[in-house]
């Protein structure tokens, strides 16, 4: 692929991605079947980070952080960087300086299949980050690559618009066309657990809640008293 970057994509309506971020990673990866989940490596710098917002895709090489620089000359109000890399990486990609002018530019976070530096500073001014790593590896600014293209971050197919969704679970990728469709089913599969939670906190057991003893019964498990 030649470089390019992309400058206008398609997003999903600010409410759906209000609804998917109420929600929380859980659920959305629940209500879309289980799937769209990045790989658990992908941890936040610190454990209150939340962000939801369309994705802005960076295709970027190994220890060189040029394209997520350009990245952010495109990026709107409430997106978040997707950075997908062309090899394995951890180098430090990403650092406080590069934080504090997302946070001028009104970017939400940031999602990285490499590393980050300075973690203790992002932290400290609450930007949420994702990352594979925390490395003080430095990165050059040399090799082309793309913004606003399909990438895999940590095992995920991110497409420019799509609805990215971060908390203490991880992150979830949800397509932009579906974003409606997976925010009424996150919806709804709250309201299950709302009821379920305070039968279970009335003393219920899920066995009886979920037909478990019917369901071990038709498995051929069977109860036994010793003496």
């Amino acid at each position: 692929m030649n470089p390019v970057i992309v400058r206008r994509i398609r997003r999903a309506d600010a409410s759906v991605i209000t609804r998917l971020g109420v929600a929380g990673v859980a659920t959305v990866h629940e209500a879309m079947n289980r799937s769209g989940l990045m790989r658990p490596y992908m941890r936040p710098l610190y454990p209150a980070a939340r962000v939801a917002g369309s994705a802005v895709t960076v295709l970027s090489h190994p220890g060189d952080n040029l394209m997520i620089h350009a990245a952010i000359d495109v990026c709107q109000q409430g997106d978040v960087l997707v950075v997908g890399l062309a090899s394995d990486s951890t180098d430090g990609m990403f650092g406080e300086l590069l934080a504090v002018s997302c946070r001028a530019r009104g970017i939400a976070g940031l999602v990285i299949d490499a590393g980050v530096r300075d973690s203790a500073a992002i932290a400290e001014m609450q930007f949420p980050v994702w990352s594979k790593a925390i490395s003080a590896q430095g990165t050059v600014k040399a090799t082309p690559g793309s913004v606003n293209v399909p990438v895999v971050c940590a095992g995920a197919l991110v497409r420019p618009g799509d609805v990215i969704v971060g908390d203490g679970d991880g992150v979830v990728v949800v397509p932009r066309d579906l974003a409606e469709d997976v925010a009424a089913r996150s919806e709804q599969r709250m309201k299950r657990e709302d009821a379920t939670r305070e039968r279970l906190a009335n003393g219920e057991l899920g066995m009886d809640i979920y037909g478990f003893r019917q369901k071990l019964e038709q498995l051929g498990v069977r109860y036994v008293d010793e003496e």
